[in-house]
């Protein structure tokens, strides 16, 4: 598995466990630890987070036997 596929696969989990916190307890772990949804650095890991979920979508069409 390439560096990159395990960066965006780390990601997606981070991103999930702070939408299921966000489901249980209406609680963003992102925004409380970065300053708020709209505080840059908080955007920036959102959207990071959604192109590695964009980018693990790739992971679903790869050829098995290449790796």
């Amino acid at each position: 598995m390439k560096i990159i596929d395990r960066i965006a696969l780390i990601l997606v989990i981070v991103g999930a466990l702070n939408w299921g916190v966000v489901g249980l307890f209406s609680f963003d772990c992102v925004a409380f630890l970065f300053g708020g949804q709209t505080a840059a650095i908080s955007r920036v890991i959102y959207t990071l987070v959604g192109i590695a979920g964009l980018w693990c979508i790739t992971l679903l069409f790869r050829d098995m036997d290449r790796e």
